[in-house]
């Protein structure tokens, strides 16, 4: 039986999307998705679900196609974007069937047709799937080349009403440097807009980052492979770093 929110829920957000980088699951692998990684996914996504938040999400394509990286191979660039939205819905198909084997319902939505894998993304009945307890997985991008699926996860954020965007990434948030390669960066707890923009700080493209900023949709970048920390960050821990208007 599909359940709504719960009105009681101890978490700080009633709404979120949850944006995932392709890459991420790759786990260990060097391409492809690591089944072990993809059920660490599910199982965090389930332990938030069951304290009735309502989750949407976005997923990149990079561990399969990437379109940026289609003029290598001397395919032009908009054909080279259809091609990384493409590989999204794939890791969205495989991400519902964790998902729903991990017991709960979903639904995969996507910007281009393909009905017999995915409905076709509609806002108000994203929505509604939301309040009705269904995991809902955003696939093809904004449905256009040269836009990221950073830009597609603030753009369906924005419609779907969503308190807040979690960027799980590998790194515990935003850094003054990048950590894997300078062990002296330090990480903001919260940091606003202007700063991280006048900093350089990579949070997200600018498209997407202009885009939270305008609608003051914040930000949580966090470390989605430590397990719990998708519940930790939900329940108000320290986790990651708040990127907001206000801070």
């Amino acid at each position: 039986m599909e359940n709504g929110s719960n009105p009681r829920s101890p978490n700080r957000y009633k709404r979120i999307l949850l944006k995932l980088s392709g890459e991420a699951l790759m786990g260990n692998k060097s391409y492809g998705i690591d089944p072990e990684r993809l059920s660490q996914y599910a199982e965090e996504v389930k332990a938030i679900r069951e304290t009735g938040v309502e989750v949407a999400i976005v997923i990149g394509g990079g561990n399969i196609f990437r379109g940026l990286q289609a003029a290598d191979s001397g395919i032009e660039r908009a054909q080279g974007d259809y091609m990384g939205m493409l590989a999204t819905v794939m890791n969205g198909m495989a991400l519902q069937s964790a998902l729903e084997n991990a017991g709960l319902f979903t639904r995969l939505m996507s910007a281009i047709n393909m009905e017999e894998v995915a409905e076709p993304y509609i806002r108000r009945r994203a929505i509604r799937h939301l309040e009705k307890g269904r995991v809902v997985i955003f696939g093809a991008g904004t449905g256009n080349p040269y836009f990221t699926t950073d830009t597609a996860a603030a753009l369906r954020a924005v419609e779907i009403e969503a308190d807040v965007i979690l960027k799980g990434t590998r790194v515990d948030g935003v850094y003054t440097a990048d950590p894997e390669k300078d062990a002296s960066a330090i990480r903001y707890e919260t940091v606003t807009f202007r700063e991280a923009l006048g900093k350089g700080l990579r949070v997200m493209d600018m498209t997407a980052f202009a885009l939270c900023e305008e609608n003051s949709l914040p930000i949580v970048v966090f470390d989605m492979n430590k397990k719990g920390n998708l519940a930790r960050l939900l329940q108000g821990e320290d986790v990651g770093t708040l990127v907001s208007n206000d801070v």
